[in-house]
């Protein structure tokens, strides 16, 4: 059992675990929220768990808390908005600071300026909510090679996506994700395999292959299904783990990443070339994770890696 000594433990003062919120993903971070307080607790840390749709925004500000590991997927924790909070209140916090939480959230913009570095992305188009005809979605699906993944564009955790490979799916799939966003994102199909690199202080872990009998790795692959397989080593070369590695750290710092992250790829089965999906800033802690996993095969207990997401804390944000 990883246990950090008294000296060690003060040095993190009183820590609030920032879970539950109220987006889409909500039960999750209440899953990720509770392993990590959990974790840090282990280690011998004074964590305690704050849920701001329940305790309130004054429970962090007047809770005398030296730092906060936040736990808070999606929009109000992952999207600069609770990072803005912090910084106002001048409290200490875990990953990425507002810009970097803003433009990752976003998966266009993110895309956006992959491609404008040169980064390798699928191609994607843009619609705004409201109903599209039958024509236009076919018009859509000539753009991007006659099939799509469609993604709120300020979601995570697969919360809204679909693939579709016709108009009348395509229109379904539109009007299912507006439920989530103003903003669709419809991005080329590429058939390949998942893989995920998780990033701790700017290093890379060991990556991850997944492996699903699902369409995609959507919630149910993620959270509900025992079906999905993990590869950790991912069965690539050593040349290739270094380059995967490398493009997921371009990636992270082309947003001004900062702490940790897991960037998500796509190999393509045909050119074997990778394709950038998403950043995430606040990855899952949950018993089927991907992080714990990847630093597990590190070498790295799940307490061990609590504490040292905590120590991103102490980052000095740009």
């Amino acid at each position: 059992m990883f246990v950090l000594s008294p000296e060690q433990a003060e040095q993190f003062g009183k820590v609030a675990v920032l879970l539950g919120g109220s987006s889409a993903e909500r039960e999750i971070s209440l899953k990720t929220g509770n392993a990590v307080l959990k974790g840090l607790q282990a280690a011998g840390v004074d964590a305690y768990a704050v849920d701001p749709k329940i305790d309130g925004l004054a429970a962090i500000s007047n809770g005398g808390f030296d730092r906060i590991w936040n736990a808070l997927h999606g929009r109000g924790g992952e999207d600069g908005v609770m990072q803005g909070f912090l910084e106002l209140h001048g409290i200490a916090y875990t990953g990425c600071g507002v810009m970097a939480s803003a433009i990752a959230m976003d998966k266009l913009r993110t895309k956006l300026i992959w491609s404008a570095l040169g980064l390798p992305v699928a191609k994607h188009a843009m619609v705004e909510t409201g109903a599209i005809n039958l024509e236009q979605a076919q018009e859509l699906l000539d753009q991007l090679n006659g099939c799509v993944m469609v993604k709120p564009i300020r979601e995570g955790s697969s919360v809204g996506m679909a693939k579709a490979d016709n108009a009348q799916d395509l229109v379904a799939a539109i009007a299912q994700a507006s439920e989530f966003d103003r903003e669709i994102m419809l991005e080329q199909w590429v058939d390949g395999e998942e893989f995920t690199v998780a990033l701790l202080n700017d290093k890379a872990l060991p990556s991850i292959r997944l492996q699903t009998p699902n369409t995609f790795y959507d919630f149910k692959a993620k959270y509900q299904s025992t079906t999905t397989e993990y590869f950790c080593p991912s069965g690539i070369t050593d040349q290739e783990e270094v380059e995967l590695a490398d493009l997921a750290q371009k990636a992270f710092a082309a947003l001004n990443g900062q702490g940790w992250s897991r960037i998500d790829f796509l190999r393509d089965r045909k050119t074997k070339q990778w394709v950038l999906l998403e950043a995430n800033t606040i990855p899952g802690m949950t018993e089927t994770s991907l992080v714990p996993k990847a630093a597990k095969a590190a070498g790295m207990s799940f307490e061990e890696l609590a504490v040292e997401i905590l120590k991103t804390s102490f980052v000095e944000r740009r």
